[in-house]
């Protein structure tokens, strides 16, 4: 446990360093997580239509684990938050609930690919909505993970 304890310490100047970090909303009105500003900073979005997004990502060195490559939880992030951008870019403003995630890892991504993200909505049945997200090396095009992403909630739209 000790070691476990001494491996995720972060030096003092470190930690007040992170805490300095800016981090703005990603949604208007509310406050600014540094979470959601730590795991997404750096998507561009390439296209976006009703019902689908496309991105590109870098993989980050702070995404990371120990052998180079982007950390499972960053990529099941990426399939959670932009499951969800693609239900909003429907115009519904009602923030929904992820209730079920499926990710299937089928290669890794290291540290400084780039990575293409499509996300789309397959549907809605009363309150539920189900999205996919693939994420793909840029270069390779090898599927780097697919994702299928379920939420709950009111359909409210502002379109």
């Amino acid at each position: 446990m000790e070691r476990a304890r001494e491996a995720l310490r972060v030096e003092d100047d470190l930690d007040e360093a992170v805490e300095r970090l800016p981090v703005r909303a990603h949604r208007a009105g509310e406050e600014a997580s540094f979470y959601e500003g730590f795991a997404l900073r750096g998507i561009r979005v390439e296209r976006i239509q009703r019902g689908f997004l496309s991105c590109s990502f870098t993989v980050p060195p702070r995404l990371t684990d120990v052998k180079g490559q982007m950390a499972a939880g960053a990529i099941a992030n990426l399939v959670d938050e932009l499951g969800a951008a693609a239900f909003t870019s429907q115009g519904h403003h009602h923030i929904k609930v992820s209730v079920d995630m499926n990710i299937a890892f089928l290669s890794p991504a290291k540290l400084g690919d780039e990575l293409e993200i499509r996300s789309r909505v397959l549907g809605h049945k009363g309150g539920y909505s189900g999205t996919h997200v693939l994420l793909r090396n840029k270069t390779t095009g090898q599927v780097i993970a697919e994702g299928r992403h379920s939420l709950f909630g009111n359909l409210k739209s502002k379109i």
